[in-house]
Order: structure tokens, then C-alpha cells, then sequence
């Protein structure tokens, strides 16, 4: 689904051609917002007008950051890939970040971490649907050995705060390790920051309080 039903250039020459455009779709029971670059207002209009009749509106990874700009998330628990924890907390001071999570069930709305996990919060619904032996039985038909699904805290490795060294740099909007060698710098109170990409060096030049 998209804003209209033209084919859409996806990533890696993938082309995709929607069934729907937002004016038509149907009515969802299940909203699934996947990682993505950028929305519109379309888009988040459309989100928060279904999510008041779908039983369940989830998000991916960074989709978090989509469901987030609908305001869906506000006052909420909610995860995302573990190099945005920092900007989703940053950027949405009103939802409260939870680290170390597989996933986050909040009432109607549920956010996944990165990648795996959203599989795992897909077999979660599987069970909200159909009980544990459905869903139980649904992984195993995926040959998936997976987890998480069942303990959505297991996630735990990513539960601390890094803290950035000498020895292992850290990119102070996305918490990834860097190389200070080849690395975007900026100099903010006489103190050097490194960047895993130009991108985030930009984030944080244009507000480098919120990440020190």
C-alpha cells in the first residue's frame, strides 16, 4: 500500500506495485509499519485513522520512528533497533525507551527491536490470535529456533548504556562503535565526537546538547 498504486523503486532494484493507495484500502485489522526512509503526512493520517479500528498497529525496527511521528506513541513504553534507542529517546522525549527488549506490547500498540525481532513479535500475535500451540507450531513450520517471542525481554545484552572510550569510540547518536581514524568529527565545549556517518554527525551539530 502506498499513496497511490504507481510501482515504487524499492532498495537493491526491488520494485514493488501496491494493491491499494491510502483513499482505498481497506480496513486493517493488523497495521505493520516496517523500517523506512521518511513519511508523509498522508501516511501518518492514514495510520492514526486505522489504528482507532485495528486491533493491533506494530512497528519494526526503525518503524518506530514512523509510529512515533503519528503521536500513537506518546505517553507509551516502546523499542526500536538498538542503534536508535539514543535519537527515538532524543527525539520523542514523551515515550519512554525501553532498552533490551525483543518487543513492547502498550495496549493496542506494540514496536519491535531490529530485524529478528520483529519475527518474533509477528509470532506474538500469531498467539494473540490463536494460543501458544498455534503459534508454537507456526515456528516450527518456519523452521525458526528463535526465542524470543516467548520471554520479550530477552533482549538483555542491549539493556546498558554504552559508554564511549578511547579504546571503543562510540557514535554519540547511534551508540555504534566507530573508528577514529577514518571518522566524521565535530568539536563541541573543546570535546572531539565521532561519527559513523556524515548523517548523524549533522543530527548532532544542529542540537549537540540533547546527545551530551
Amino acid at each position: 500500500m502506498s499513496g497511490t498504486t504507481e510501482v515504487i523503486q524499492a532498495a537493491g532494484g526491488l520494485k514493488i506495485a501496491p494493491n491499494y493507495s491510502f483513499a482505498n484500502a481497506p480496513a486493517p485489522k493488523v497495521i505493520v509499519i516496517p523500517a523506512q526512509d521518511g513519511s508523509n503526512e498522508e501516511m501518518l493520517e492514514w495510520i492514526r485513522k486505522s489504528s482507532k479500528t485495528a486491533d493491533l498497529t506494530m512497528s519494526v525496527c526503525t518503524g518506530a520512528f514512523v509510529l512515533a511521528q503519528t503521536g500513537l506513541l506518546s505517553g507509551k513504553t516502546a523499542t526500536t533497533h538498538h542503534a536508535g534507542y539514543r535519537s527515538l529517546a532524543v527525539d520523542f522525549p514523551d515515550i519512554h525507551v525501553k532498552r533490551g527488549a525483543r518487543f513492547v506490547e502498550d495496549g493496542n500498540v506494540a514496536t519491535a527491536g531490529g530485524l529478528s525481532s520483529g519475527i518474533d513479535l509477528a509470532l506474538r500475535v500469531v498467539e494473540r490470535y490463536f494460543g501458544r500451540e498455534v503459534a508454537t507450531k507456526t515456528a516450527d513450520q518456519m523452521e525458526y529456533q528463535g526465542q524470543g517471542w516467548l520471554n520479550p525481554d530477552s533482549n538483555s545484552i542491549y539493556a546498558k548504556v554504552p559508554v564511549s572510550t578511547e579504546e571503543h569510540t562510540l557514535c554519540p547518536v547511534c551508540e555504534m562503535e566507530v573508528d577514529r581514524k577514518t571518522s566524521p568529527t565535530s568539536i563541541y565545549h573543546g570535546k572531539t565526537y565521532y561519527f559513523c556517518m556524515d548523517a548523524h554527525k549533522a543530527v548532532f551539530d544542529a542540537a549537540p546538547e540533547k546527545y551530551t
